[in-house]
């Protein structure tokens, strides 16, 4: 490619918000600069880090990056969106400070943007890799099976709710490049917490653009200890209580747009399941009454779930012993 060509590419912003994760920041920057697609600004946001990355920062010595440190922790939807607002570029790609991008990853998805004006976003398939940044095949094989991006066809797709939020293919996390001054990043609410990539899904479904699919694994979405999915998979009750409270507003939210009528039944059963979820939370919190609430609104909404109607006994179980149910539950 000549430089006048280069010279030509639209400015990509690259938003990396972080905390707290030096080691794995410095290899996320690292993916984003090497990019073979250099016409890009690179975001990175600081969440008030105890350990503050700018000296990272600084050892890249490339004019592309700007770092912005916040002076208080203001949680990590705040973080998130206020990296998005500061994006100049006509496309932006959040990636998250625990993952990694192929070098190629903007120039396979930023042209099929070029191409097609109707076209939102492009996303792309993935790896998934280990604390150790070690390719885990078999879960990546499972993972794109998981989200039906293994028999996804390629190219442009008009209408895309059930791929974006009935299969959830859509990783606009790590894994795709939105069109900006499209999305209003002040429609986003607070209440969508940690589920803000599904409720950034649901605001392009609705936006009246296709998408675009590229098959190839571009990006490398990391599994560890202390990442969200683990959190909030039932080791830390915080993170469950949360992620659940978030669901229920997404849900909400999307069983009540006519746009989505198609859907509703499956959302309902969403939002039903994301009640018996945060009741479990709640009384492995210690939060008993409140629990019930959410388990019994769930229990009259459904015909027969027995996960729902375990948890509703166990709420009236001793403490002692219901914390014992709730560990073999979750183990």
């Amino acid at each position: 490619m000549s430089i006048n060509a280069k010279l030509a590419e639209p400015l990509v912003s690259v938003i990396i918000p972080t905390y707290n994760r030096l080691d794995y920041l410095k290899q996320a920057i690292s993916s984003a600069v090497q990019q073979t697609y250099q016409n890009i600004e690179i975001i990175v946001s600081d969440n008030c880090s105890p350990e503050n990355p700018q000296s990272l920062i600084e050892s890249f010595q490339d004019s592309r990056i700007k770092f912005w440190r916040h002076q208080q922790n203001i949680g990590m939807l705040a973080n998130q969106l206020s990296a998005f607002k500061m994006a100049q570029g006509k496309y932006v790609a959040s990636l998250h400070d625990d993952d990694m991008w192929n070098e190629d990853f903007l120039a396979k998805l930023v042209p099929p943007l070029e191409a097609n004006s109707d076209v939102i976003l492009a996303f792309c398939d993935q790896y998934i890799i280990d604390s150790q940044s070690i390719i885990n095949h078999a879960a990546t094989v499972e993972n794109s099976k998981a989200f039906k991006r293994d028999t996804l066809e390629k190219g442009v797709h008009k209408s895309f709710n059930k791929i974006g939020l009935i299969d959830k293919s859509i990783g606009t996390a790590v894994a795709c490049v939105i069109r900006n001054h499209i999305i209003d990043w002040d429609n986003i609410p607070a209440e969508v917490g940690g589920m803000w990539d599904l409720y950034l899904t649901y605001l392009s479904c609705i936006s009246g653009y296709g998408v675009y699919y590229c098959p190839e694994k571009l990006t490398r979405y990391r599994i560890h200890e202390q990442s969200d999915t683990m959190l909030s998979g039932g080791r830390d009750v915080q993170a469950k209580i949360r992620k659940a409270t978030s669901e229920l507003f997404c849900y909400q939210q999307f069983m009540e747009d006519p746009q989505l009528r198609e859907f509703k039944s499956y959302f309902e059963q969403k939002w039903l399941e994301s009640h018996t979820t945060l009741g479990i939370g709640l009384m492995r919190n210690k939060q008993t009454v409140e629990a019930r609430s959410y388990l019994w609104k769930a229990m009259k909404a459904q015909k027969i779930n027995l996960r729902t109607l375990a948890s509703l006994t166990i709420s009236f179980s001793p403490q002692a012993l219901a914390n014992q149910l709730l560990e073999i539950a979750n183990s």
